[in-house]
C-alpha cells in the first residue's frame, strides 16, 4: 500500500456518510478495532505456516475469525453485515471466549481490548466498503508491516483534531533516545505505567532483540520483560497491536487499567522493576478518590506528581527510570517539593536534558525535561544537558520534526554511571549543580544554562502580547495627559 493518508482519508470520508459515527474520536475507534482484527488474523495465518505440526488453535471461534467473514470482498453486507457484527462478533469477543488452555492468554489479549469498545457504524453497507479498503494491506509482508507505523502517525494527527493526541503520544526521537540511554538488558523487566499507543515500549523490544535476542528462548525472555498499563480504551487497542506487529504475540502484560488506582501500600516487592521509560499525563487531575491511594504528605490530584511518587515507590534497588516531564514540575512547590526531596533522597537524578520549544509541536508548546534517575543511593550533584535546535531551525513542526541524530551530542557527552560519569565536562550545553545549591534553592530543579546571556525571545504570540500591553500603557498615559490638559485649561 503506498498511499497511506490517501487510503485512511477514504475510510474516514467513507465513515462520514455514517450516521451513526459523530466526530473523529469515534471514527478512530472505529477504525482501530477494524485493524486488530485484520493484523491479529494476518499473525494467525503467518503463525499457522511456521506451525509444522498444524497444532495451532485460534483463541476466536472459526465462524467470527476476520478470514471468514470480512476478506471476501463480495461478502456480507447491509442488514446482514450489521446484524452479525452487533449480534455476534462483538458479544462473543467481550464475553465469551474460553479464557482456559493453551490459547487462554490470547483469548484474554483480545477480550481485554474489546472490553471498551463499540461498532458505531449504522450501515452494514458503509461497512463492507471500509472492510474491503483495510483488506488491502497484508500486515506479514514487511511493507505493509512498516506501513502500520505511518497509519498509527496518521491516527495521531487525526486524533490531534478530536484534541487528545498529546495525552498519549511523545516523539519517536525522544523515545529512542531514552531507551538507548537507558540501554535496558535482555532480562530486566521494563514498565510503563502509562504507555499510551506504546511508543516506549516498541523502542524498548527493539532495543533488546537487536542487541541481545539470539535464541527462541530469548524471545521468550524478551516478551515476559515487557510492561505496560494504559487506562483509555483507544489507545491500548493501539498499544495492543502495536506489541503484536512487534512480535510481542500475546501482550498479556499491557494492562487497560489506571495504575494510579492502585493503593500504593498494595505494591509489593515482586511489582517492582527493573527500568521505567515514561511520559505520563502532564497539567491534568485525577478523579476524585486517587489521590486517598497515596501516602498524605504526597495526596495532590495532578497526576504527573501522582506517576513521579509511584514511579520512585515501583524502581527495585539500583532500578532506572527515565520521565518526561514540564518545566512546572522543576520549579513547583509544596507537594512538588516533597516528592523532589524524595526523589533526590532515594534516588541518585544524575542528569536532567531540557528540551528546546515545540518538540511536541503540533500537540503543545509546553517546554519539558527528561530527568534520568536510579533508585539506591542519595543524589550528590545533577547534571543539566540543554539540548540545542539543529542549525538552521527555530522550533519544530510538522514538517520540521525533532530526529534522533539531534541527541549525538548527549550521546557522545553521556559517559558511564558506573564510574560516576567521571568523563562528563562542562560545556556550552551541560553544567553540574551540587545537591547543596539544589537545597539551598529549596529544592527548585529549574535552573538556566549558565553559559548563556540573557536570550531575547522573538516568539510571535509572546511579542504581540507585549506590544498590547505596552499600547495599554501608552493609552492609559494618553488619558492622563488629557485630564491635565483639561484641568489647566479650566483653571486658566
Amino acid at each position: 500500500m503506498s498511499n497511506v493518508s490517501g487510503i485512511i482519508k477514504s475510510i474516514q470520508d467513507i465513515m462520514r456518510k455514517d450516521v451513526g459515527v459523530d466526530g473523529d474520536a469515534q471514527r478512530i475507534s472505529q477504525l482501530v478495532w477494524l485493524f486488530f482484527l485484520k493484523i491479529f488474523d494476518d499473525r494467525e495465518a503467518e503463525i499457522e505456516l511456521l506451525d509444522d505440526d498444524d497444532e495451532y488453535e485460534s483463541p476466536i471461534p472459526e465462524e467470527l475469525r476476520w478470514r471468514n467473514w470480512a476478506k471476501d470482498k463480495e461478502g456480507a453486507t447491509g442488514d446482514i453485515l450489521l446484524g452479525f457484527v452487533n449480534n455476534q462478533l462483538f458479544p462473543t469477543l467481550q464475553q465469551k471466549l474460553n479464557l482456559d488452555g493453551e490459547q487462554g492468554q490470547r483469548a484474554a489479549v483480545i477480550q481485554n481490548v474489546f472490553e471498551d469498545t463499540y461498532n458505531y457504524m449504522k450501515s452494514g453497507t458503509l461497512l463492507r466498503q471500509v472492510i474491503n479498503k483495510i483488506c488491502e494491506i497484508d500486515f506479514n509482508t514487511s511493507d505493509d508491516r512498516h506501513t502500520f507505523g505511518n497509519i498509527y502517525e496518521q491516527i495521531l494527527k487525526d486524533l490531534q483534531s478530536a484534541g487528545n493526541a498529546g495525552e498519549f503520544y511523545t516523539p519517536r526521537a525522544v523515545t529512542t533516545f531514552i531507551v538507548d540511554r537507558v540501554a535496558p538488558q535482555l532480562e530486566e523487566s521494563v514498565l510503563d505505567p502509562a504507555c499510551g499507543t506504546g511508543g516506549f515500549l516498541t523502542n524498548v523490544i527493539d532495543y533488546k532483540r537487536t542487541n541481545f535476542v539470539k535464541s527462541p528462548d530469548d524471545a521468550i525472555t524478551l516478551q515476559e520483560s515487557i510492561h505496560g498499563v494504559e487506562k483509555k480504551a483507544l489507545p491500548h487497542m493501539l498499544c495492543t497491536t502495536n506489541m503484536i506487529l512487534h512480535g510481542i504475540d500475546v501482550p498479556v502484560r499491557i494492562k487497560h487499567d489506571n495504575t494510579l488506582s492502585r493503593p500504593l501500600r498494595d505494591y509489593k516487592p515482586k511489582d517492582r522493576v527493573n527500568v521505567i521509560v515514561t511520559n505520563p499525563p502532564f497539567g491534568g487531575m485525577e478523579e476524585d478518590g486517587i489521590e486517598n491511594n497515596f501516602p498524605s504528605s504526597f495526596r495532590t490530584r495532578e497526576t504527573a506528581d501522582l506517576f513521579m511518587t509511584l514511579i520512585i515507590h515501583l524502581l527495585k534497588d539500583e532500578g532506572r527510570a527515565a520521565v518526561v516531564l514540564p518545566d512546572g514540575f522543576l520549579f513547583g512547590d509544596g507537594i512538588k517539593n516533597r516528592i523532589k526531596e524524595r526523589l533526590l533522597t532515594e534516588c541518585n537524578l544524575h542528569t536532567i536534558v531540557r528540551l528546546p520549544k515545540g518538540v511536541f509541536n503540533p500537540y503543545t508548546s509546553i517546554n519539558t525535561n527528561i530527568l534520568f534517575f536510579t533508585k539506591g543511593k542519595p543524589t550528590k550533584h545533577i547534571w543539566y544537558y540543554e539540548h540545542p535546535y539543529p542549525e538552521g531551525i527555530k522550533n519544530y513542526n510538522k514538517t520540521k520534526p525533532m530526529r534522533f541524530e539531534e541527541f549525538q551530542t548527549e550521546i557522545d557527552w553521556w559517559g558511564n554511571e558506573a564510574d560516576g560519569f567521571k568523563t562528563r565536562k562542562q560545556t556550552e550545553q551541560a553544567w553540574k549543580v551540587s545537591i547543596d545549591d539544589i537545597i539551598d534553592r529549596d529544592y527548585n530543579l529549574d535552573i538556566d544554562n549558565p553559559h548563556v546571556g540573557e536570550v531575547i525571545d522573538y516568539d510571535p504570540d509572546e511579542l504581540l502580547a507585549k506590544y498590547n500591553a505596552e499600547q495599554q500603557e501608552i493609552n492609559l498615559l494618553r488619558d492622563k495627559l488629557k485630564a491635565i490638559l483639561s484641568e489647566s485649561l479650566k483653571a486658566e
